[in-house]
């Protein structure tokens, strides 16, 4: 039998990478996206507010794309997981991308600490900038159903019972990962993203260290390897840090993230993908 407190560091690890590629995860409330779009109040479809007048282009994703991986510690699998732009639906009268993403652990695992999560984003398709997230943990016995909503025009993000000031344009803990693979990264600089997550607002830090070619299961890659860094505590609170592979062409496909532990390292390795569709807006 596996050490307990090994095994708890691997299912750890199985929503930490799986649902939080580049940052630390707050647990948030379920809610399919056609469920939320009734709380939102469209805007008028002759004006754009100033507060969210920004395009972004995106060569990068699009709706239907699917991104599916492997979880393991060292030579042990632990699950898989997979991360889907799974449509294009309208959201307060805007065009938006519902990005849901899933962590399952393994036969093996499930038959003693199951795991099954899923996050969701909502993503603003022309400014790239998050809407709604949520977030429901099924790990073990626990479980947690959260959610948090973003006034982007006024600059609020309702979490819980708490409106919280935001900076504009704010991401959340998915939408972050997707705006970032549509940005000019260079080797030697930082790119810094203003990102709310478990209530508070945490500045991210995306640094570009080196390019490498790395081959996975889904195929030979040229990469460029990132590593983000919070100005507060990330994921496995110091105890190791994250670095995430993002190919070198307008994809940016996440094709390998891994994460330092106290004793050796958790990796999520890409094993299939499914380009999505680009739009013009």
């Amino acid at each position: 039998m596996m050490p307990r407190h090994l095994t708890k560091i691997i299912i750890a690890a199985l929503a930490a990478l799986a649902l939080a590629p580049l940052v630390y995860l707050a647990a948030v409330q379920r809610g399919e996206a056609q469920d939320t779009l009734r709380h939102g109040a469209a805007a008028p479809a002759d004006t754009i507010p100033e507060a969210i007048n920004r395009y972004v282009e995106n060569i990068a994703f699009g709706a239907g794309e699917r991104l599916t991986f492997d979880i393991g510690y060292g030579f042990i699998n632990a699950g898989s997981a997979t991360m889907e732009v799974a449509k294009l639906i309208d959201y307060r009268g805007r065009p938006a991308y519902q990005i849901v993403t899933t962590a399952q652990s393994n036969k093996f695992f499930s038959s003693f600490y199951p795991v099954s999560d899923r996050a969701e984003s909502i993503v603003d398709a022309i400014g790239l900038f998050s809407w709604h997230f949520e977030k429901v943990l099924r790990e073990g016995k626990y479980r947690a159903e959260r959610a948090c909503d973003f006034d982007q025009i006024g600059r609020t993000a309702i979490y819980k019972n708490d409106t919280i000031p935001v900076p504009p344009y704010v991401q959340d803990a998915l939408s972050a990962l997707y705006y970032v693979r549509t940005q000019p990264l260079e080797v030697g600089r930082s790119l810094f993203v203003d990102n709310f997550t478990d209530g508070k607002h945490y500045p991210l830090e995306v640094k570009i260290h080196r390019k490498e070619k790395i081959a996975t299961k889904a195929g030979q890659f040229d990469c460029l390897v990132v590593e983000p860094l919070l100005q507060t505590a990330g994921i496995f609170k110091h105890e190791g840090k994250l670095t995430v592979w993002l190919t070198d062409d307008r994809l940016r496909l996440p094709v390998m993230m891994k994460s330092k532990v106290v004793v050796g390292s958790i990796t999520a390795e890409l094993v299939d993908y499914r380009l999505g569709r680009l739009e013009e807006f």
